[in-house]
């Protein structure tokens, strides 16, 4: 008896919540370095800088009968010291199989920003790479300067805060779906 080919499993639903786990923080750490070393070859060996001493890792975690099953995305925020109230949000990644998946990039940013507004931000900034910017703009980011970071052209963007009511749970975060295709 001949099978037809199983397509591979590919998961509907995404939970996109603080990474607080070691292994979330782990999978957060070599998916950045997949995407920003190995694939855009922007970085040598990794790509942590001063800033992972205090950013918030935020991951996009793929989830099998409701259980966490892996990393799919990520992004970090922080808080500059000398500027209270200022938040930054870089090192947006998602994995190459789900790039196609719109939800992720707008789930991982809905909860970096919002979460950052619960913690009193006043201010939300992120470099955002030129092929990124339209979905930025569908969020309701405003471009506010074009720069060359690392030789690619990226694009300084401000939140519109007003898009993004303050989550008090990003630990928890919240569940986003894949569309039928």
């Amino acid at each position: 008896m001949i099978f037809d080919p199983v397509p591979p499993y590919r998961p509907s639903h995404f939970r996109v919540k603080f990474a607080v786990e070691p292994w979330e923080r782990r999978a957060c750490a070599a998916l950045r370095r997949q995407v920003f070393c190995t694939e855009q070859g922007i970085f040598t060996d990794d790509d942590r800088d001063a800033v992972d001493a205090h950013a918030i890792p935020i991951c996009a975690l793929s989830t099998m009968g409701g259980e966490a099953d892996a990393v799919v995305g990520t992004v970090r925020i922080h808080e500059v010291a000398e500027r209270p109230g200022e938040w930054w949000g870089s090192r947006l990644a998602v994995a190459r199989a789900f790039r196609g998946t719109a939800a992720l990039g707008a789930g991982l940013i809905q909860v970096a920003v919002a979460s950052a507004h619960a913690r009193g931000c006043t201010r939300f900034l992120a470099h955002v790479q030129e092929r990124n910017v339209p979905l930025f703009e569908a969020l309701h980011w405003a471009r506010l300067d074009a720069v060359d970071l690392h030789g690619l052209a990226h694009h300084l963007m401000q939140a519109d805060l007003s898009a993004y009511p303050p989550m008090h749970d990003p630990e928890h975060g919240l569940v986003t779906f894949r569309r039928a295709a």
